[in-house]
């Protein structure tokens, strides 16, 4: 008996040894799995905590490294992006109107002394700049000028920009083939009801009292386009004051007033301006302020790109939509742009398809707003909130893209989310 239990329990003991060596086997490729974030499970994309599903209403998400899904859901469901939509406008302009491409603004002067200027969409027109052209008209012996003649005509547009509401919010500003300091103006009321320049680099002009009109005391920035029964006049308006003050200030005198009118058919071109910055050196300022007019100046721009002029919503569309489509595969269906800024409930995208948006803008990630390892492009209407961009760790760039269409604000949750789950390294 006693050599039978010894035997028993000899067994027992091996099975034991066994059963532990494999327990300790199985918990080191747990562990091993968890340190590297693991991206065998992550691989299936779909899986995710339970957390996500409850914080997802109506939306997608993913988190991508090195072509593997971290983290997905709802990748091909149609959504509103909101400003996100930025980056396939930037990357539109990029590719076909060319990093280097630059702005052109076309100056004419008649036999009567007037000086037509003619615009073609320049976003980044703005005090320091025209201050700047000044001088090289001076320089081209410009010493004096009867009437300031806008000309407009490089813009046909059919109606506003989609989207914007009718408010005095820069970021509802018009857009117009000649518009200076993006269509908003910087003011400032004193309590006795004086109107002056709130910036140093723009003088004050008449129309800055006219805006004031009702105003509180303290400074406002506004759009000069809100309100205005043409607002492509008003703008006019506020182009040619800001180029007479401009003129003054430099010792050019003018004598006449402020008018539009397309340039005459074979009247001599004076000069031509070329935008001090060229195209990729005004995305930052779109990407990181976010701004919605030099969004859709970029977008007509590629328009009259492929179309030619005058730019107008139609040929916009056509050549946005027609790049992504042919360059991408993209369906109109699932990817549309109405406008370039996001602000349009028309605009369109999927997850994934902002995904490989992300892979081509990837030599372009520092242009997006950086902060705490974050290159991250927000967007904002009642109802949408979304992220996209990257998440930096070293050399790597994570693609990130969350878009919520849903009435609960829960995107910077989600984000804290996939931080979480994100390969360690």
């Amino acid at each position: 008996m006693r050599s039978k239990e010894k035997g028993e329990k000899r067994a027992f003991r091996e099975k034991y040894a066994v059963f532990c060596l494999l327990s300790s086997v199985f918990c080191l490729v747990i562990l091993f799995l968890l340190a590297r974030g693991t991206p065998a499970l992550a691989g299936a994309g779909e899986s995710a905590p339970a957390d996500l599903d409850r914080l997802l209403a109506n939306g997608g998400v993913a988190l991508e490294r090195d072509h593997v899904l971290v983290v997905a859901r709802n990748l091909d469901q149609p959504l509103l992006p909101a400003s996100t939509l930025k980056i396939a406008t930037a990357l539109a302009a990029l590719r076909i109107l060319g990093p280097d491409h630059r702005f052109a603004t076309r100056f004419y002067r008649n036999p009567a002394g007037d000086l037509f200027i003619q615009g073609f969409g320049d976003p980044m027109l703005i005090s320091e700049e025209i201050g700047a052209v000044v001088g090289e008209l001076r320089q081209k012996g410009l010493t004096q000028v009867r009437d300031i003649v806008l000309d407009n005509s490089a813009f046909a547009l059919e109606g506003q920009t989609p989207g914007i509401g009718a408010t005095d919010n820069p970021y509802d500003a018009a857009n117009c083939a000649l518009a200076v300091n993006f269509n908003t103006i910087n003011i400032d009321r004193a309590v006795d009801g004086a109107v002056r320049s709130a910036e140093p680099q723009t003088p004050t002009l008449p129309l800055m009292a006219e805006l004031a009109a009702g105003l509180q005391p303290g400074n406002h920035r506004l759009n000069v386009t809100a309100g205005a029964a043409d607002p492509e006049a008003t703008s006019a308006r506020y182009a040619g004051e800001l180029f007479r003050a401009m003129l003054i200030a430099q010792g050019i005198a003018v004598a006449g007033r402020i008018r539009q009118e397309p340039v005459p058919a074979g009247l001599a071109e004076f000069w031509t301006h070329q935008s001090s910055l060229k195209l990729a050196e005004m995305i930052p300022s779109l990407l990181q302020y976010s701004n919605n007019f030099i969004a859709n100046q970029f977008f007509l721009a590629c328009g009259a790109g492929r179309h030619g002029y005058p730019a107008t919503w139609a040929k916009a569309r056509q050549a946005v939509n027609g790049f992504f489509r042919q360059e991408f595969g993209f369906a109109e269906d699932v990817f549309f742009l109405e406008e370039g800024s996001g602000l349009s409930r028309r605009n369109r995208v999927t997850v994934r398809a902002m995904l490989d948006l992300l892979a081509a803008f990837r030599p372009h990630a520092e242009f997006l707003p950086a902060e705490s390892g974050r290159l991250l492009k927000s967007g904002t209407l009642t109802g949408v909130y979304a992220y996209a961009g990257y998440l930096r760790r070293g050399d790597r760039l994570d693609r990130l893209v969350i878009i919520l269409n849903q009435e609960k604000n829960t995107r910077a949750a989600v984000l804290l989310l996939c931080e979480q789950l994100r390969p360690s390294r």
